[in-house]
C-alpha cells in the first residue's frame, strides 16, 4: 500500500475485484486504526485509498469508521488530510454532516497545525453547505485573536478574509478591535490588518485605532519593517474614499513625523506625505 511503484496498477486491480473482495481488502485494510494511519500518512498510501472512496456504500462505510477514528491526527497530517478532504466530496450528506461535525469540534486545533491549517481552508473554501460554512466562518471570527498570534492558524483568518465574506469580515474587526496595532508589529499580523483595510466593513476599526495610537508607538509602527506597510495602506484606502477626513485626520497625525520616517522602512509613508504637503502649499498659493 506505500510503495511508491504501482500506484496506477493498483487502480486496475481494484477495478477488476468483484464486491465482496473489495469490501474484504477494505476491510483489512481499516481494522487497525495503527495501520491505516500508516498508509494513510505515507504519500503513495494516501493516494491509493482515494481511489477507493466513493467506489461503493459499504467500502465508505469502511473507510468512513476509519476516517473518524483518527480525524485530528488525518486532518493535521500533510497526505492523509486529502484522504479526509477526498472522503468529504464522495461521502453521502449524512456522512457529510458528520465530518462537517467533527471539522467544528476540531477547528481550532486543526488551524494551529502548520498541516492542519491548509486542510481547514480548503474545508472552508469547498463547503457547500451554507449553514456549516458560516459556523466555521464564525469560529474562525470568534476566535481571531487567537488564531492571528499563531504560527499557523494565522493563515486560516487570512483565507477568510480573502473570501471577501461581508459578515465574517465585520465579526474578525470586531475580534480583532483595539490589537490592530499590535498584530501590524508582526509579519503575518501585518498581513491580516492589512486585508481589513482592503473592506468597508473593517477598514475604520483599523483606522480609527490607528488615530488613537499615541504618537511615539505610531512613530515605531510606521519605521518597522511591517507595519510601514499597514500605515502607508491606510493612507491609500482613505484617499480613495469618497469621504476623506479619516485620510487627512491620519495625514495631520503623521506630518511631524515625516523627517524621522525618510532614512527607515517607513520612507514610502515619507513619500506619501511628501505629495500632501505639495498639495497643501499648493492650495495655500
Amino acid at each position: 500500500m506505500t510503495a511508491c511503484e504501482g500506484v496506477r496498477e493498483f487502480k486496475d486491480m481494484i477495478s477488476k475485484l468483484d464486491q465482496s473482495q473489495l469490501q474484504k481488502t477494505v476491510s483489512l485494510l481499516t481494522s487497525d486504526s495503527d495501520y491505516f494511519m500508516a498508509v494513510v500518512r505515507n504519500k503513495y498510501g494516501s493516494r491509493r485509498v482515494q481511489t477507493l472512496l466513493g467506489l461503493s456504500d459499504d467500502v465508505d462505510a469502511f473507510l468512513y469508521d476509519a476516517i473518524l477514528r483518527r480525524f485530528l491526527d488525518i486532518m493535521t497530517d500533510k497526505y492523509a488530510s486529502y484522504v479526509a478532504l477526498r472522503a468529504m466530496v464522495v461521502f453521502d450528506q449524512v456522512k457529510n454532516h458528520v465530518m462537517y461535525t467533527h471539522v467544528l469540534h476540531y477547528a481550532l486545533d486543526i488551524a494551529c497545525n502548520r498541516h492542519g491549517c491548509i486542510a481547514l481552508n480548503e474545508v472552508i473554501t469547498d463547503a457547500d453547505d451554507p449553514l456549516y460554512r458560516n459556523r466555521l466562518l464564525d469560529v474562525v471570527a470568534r476566535n481571531a485573536l487567537f488564531l492571528s498570534n499563531d504560527p499557523s492558524g494565522n493563515f486560516v483568518v487570512q483565507h477568510v478574509l480573502k473570501l471577501y465574506d461581508l459578515r465574517c469580515t465585520r465579526n474578525v474587526a470586531v475580534s480583532l478591535r483595539g490589537r490592530c496595532v499590535d498584530l501590524s508589529f508582526k509579519k503575518y499580523g501585518s498581513y491580516i490588518v492589512e486585508k481589513l483595510l482592503e473592506a468597508e466593513e473593517s477598514l475604520f476599526v483599523v483606522v480609527v485605532e490607528l488615530l488613537k495610537c499615541d504618537v511615539d508607538r505610531l512613530m515605531r509602527l510606521a519605521r518597522s519593517e511591517f507595519g510601514n506597510f499597514v500605515v502607508a495602506k491606510a493612507l491609500r484606502v482613505t484617499q480613495e474614499m469618497d469621504g476623506i477626513d479619516l485620510f487627512w485626520d491620519l495625514v495631520q497625525k503623521l506630518m511631524p513625523l515625516r523627517h524621522l520616517l525618510v532614512r527607515s522602512h517607513g520612507s514610502n509613508i515619507a513619500k506619501i506625505l511628501e505629495t500632501c504637503s505639495i498639495e497643501l502649499l499648493g492650495d495655500q498659493n
